[in-house]
């Protein structure tokens, strides 16, 4: 009697920690990479990123296709999840020979980006290539301006859990929901 008891409990907690855990695929981790922001400070992933939920896309300032989309889409995730500070958002340019800080800067403002919660980054070519072709499994970064239109979302433990199309008329409400997926983990 004493062993099915046990056997009780343990199953309740076993539930009770699984039930936390979303259903959310893991398809790697994102290594701490540098950058600069678009304030034009140092933007150190390990410090700025650790423990937060974070969505991060791939941008141009001067796009004329895909790119004013996305980044009213990340306007819409931006509202979405007000002013949580475990959320934040990063979107890398894929030109940094244009995209100065002084140029990301505007175009935050533009898009109303929250400061200290969606980040705009550049840095130099072959690290922004880095980070999207092996950290985001994306494409290349090399001066082309092709570019993934997909919203990523990455967990507290720097894991990548989802992948967005932004062309998809759902993107934001699928991505806004495991977001609050991500919340409810434990840390």
């Amino acid at each position: 009697m004493m062993r099915l008891a046990a056997l009780g409990l343990f199953l309740i907690v076993l539930t009770s920690c699984v039930s936390r855990m979303s259903d959310l695929p893991s398809y790697g981790v994102v290594p701490d990479f540098t950058l600069t922001d678009h304030r034009g400070a140092d933007f150190h992933s390990a410090t700025e990123l650790a423990g937060k939920i974070w969505v991060a896309d791939f941008i141009f300032t001067s796009c004329h296709g895909p790119c004013p989309r996305m980044s009213s889409q990340m306007k819409q995730v931006q509202d979405r999840v007000e002013a949580n500070p475990d959320v934040k958002l990063v979107s890398f340019t894929i030109d940094p020979k244009n995209d100065t800080p002084e140029v990301l800067s505007a175009y935050a403002k533009r898009y109303k980006a929250r400061e200290g919660q969606w980040h705009f980054l550049t840095g130099p070519m072959e690290a922004l290539n880095q980070i999207c072709r092996y950290s985001f499994k994306l494409g290349n970064v090399d001066g082309t301006l092709e570019h993934s239109t997909r919203f990523v979302l990455v967990d507290r433990k720097g894991r990548i859990r989802g992948y967005y199309a932004t062309d998809e008329p759902d993107a934001v409400t699928r991505l806004t929901a495991d977001i609050q997926k991500l919340l409810k983990e434990p840390a």
